[in-house]
């Protein structure tokens, strides 16, 4: 997570014997993440889901970047150099998401960048030169086995 990201989880419900009872929803107030979903992700993907204000984000077995400007991302760089512009940005590095709302709904791809202005726009695919690479700290992007996040086995992770 990014500094002053809030964050909250709504549900979680992981249980190896009964997939179909799998189930966690976030909702982002402001902020910005990384995620990779793990095992549950690989056997119940339809029932992870990210929700911020502007869109709801479901998973589609990935690794992927969320970032919610409120006016509060002038720190965050930019190819054009100028802070990115309030809502909900993302990008995804492996596999899919879908980003939805009121307004409609988008697939955005492994190396796309997706963004949503309002709960009432909608959701679009954005060049990559418009798009914004949410990124963490090298501290965090590494695990204990030193292959990175979203490398590797990720059953040790749950989500």
């Amino acid at each position: 997570m990014r500094p002053g990201t809030q964050l909250k989880i709504e549900n979680y419900a992981y249980n190896a014997a009964k997939p179909e009872s799998d189930n966690v929803v976030m909702s982002m107030f402001k902020g910005g993440l990384r995620a990779v979903t793990g095992l549950l992700g690989k056997r119940s993907r339809e029932k992870v889901s990210f929700q911020t204000e502007t869109a709801t984000i479901g998973i589609r077995g990935t690794h992927f970047g969320a970032l919610l400007c409120q006016n509060d991302c002038s720190g965050v760089p930019t190819t054009g150099g100028q802070a990115p512009a309030n809502g909900l940005h993302v990008d995804v590095t492996s596999g899919a998401i879908t980003m939805s709302n009121g307004a409609g709904s988008v697939q955005i791809n492994a190396g796309q960048f997706g963004y949503v202005a309002s709960a009432g726009s909608q959701p679009t695919v954005v060049p990559p030169q418009q798009g914004i690479q949410v990124t963490m700290p090298s501290s965090i992007s590494k695990d204990k086995g030193g292959r990175g996040v979203g490398k590797g086995d990720a059953a040790g992770c749950k989500m």
